[in-house]
């Protein structure tokens, strides 16, 4: 049985952990640091759960169905590069380089009476960053991290075992 490419592995583990640590960092920043995401901050989670998904399915399926797995990373790949392209509109919205398609969204509690919830819930807006480090928002940084892993994930693919 012919071993896994260490190319590809490392193209695996990366699909595994970019979107697991940029989602951890979401609702740490969300749950910790009262964070609450906008709409277009939900919208760049979706492509990495999807993203996570799929590199798990790689990471499971056999050994001898490499076909399946380099496929499932390329589409892990390609879902973490979705989410870096949405935090990128997301983060010209904030800057203010673009309208956004949407203008706040707002997290509402559980539990409790049901109106005096979504009464009091914080509104949060999309146009502006509610955190930055170094000038960057939450959602630069998306851009950022999610371009340069959806990348370095298909770069990685692409290369040929040597042995």
């Amino acid at each position: 049985m012919k071993p896994v490419d260490p190319a590809t592995l490392l193209a695996q583990r990366l699909a595994i952990a970019v979107p697991a640590l940029l989602l951890g960092g979401a609702y740490i920043s969300q749950y910790a640091f009262g964070l609450f995401p906008c709409e277009m901050c939900w919208w760049q989670r979706y492509p990495h759960f999807a993203a996570l998904v799929l590199a798990l399915v790689a990471a499971f399926a056999p050994v001898r169905l490499a076909g399946l797995r380099r496929g499932a990373i390329a589409l892990a790949a390609l879902a973490i590069l979705a989410s870096g392209a949405i935090g990128g509109f997301h983060a010209g919205v904030e800057y203010g380089w673009w309208e956004g398609i949407t203008g706040c969204a707002s997290h509402v509690a559980s539990g409790g009476n049901a109106l005096d919830n979504i009464m009091n819930a914080p509104l949060v807006r999309c146009d502006v960053a509610p955190w930055s480090l170094f000038g960057i928002s939450l959602a630069g940084w998306n851009f950022i991290i999610s371009g340069a892993a959806g990348c370095a994930i298909l770069a990685l693919l692409s290369r040929r075992n040597a042995a």
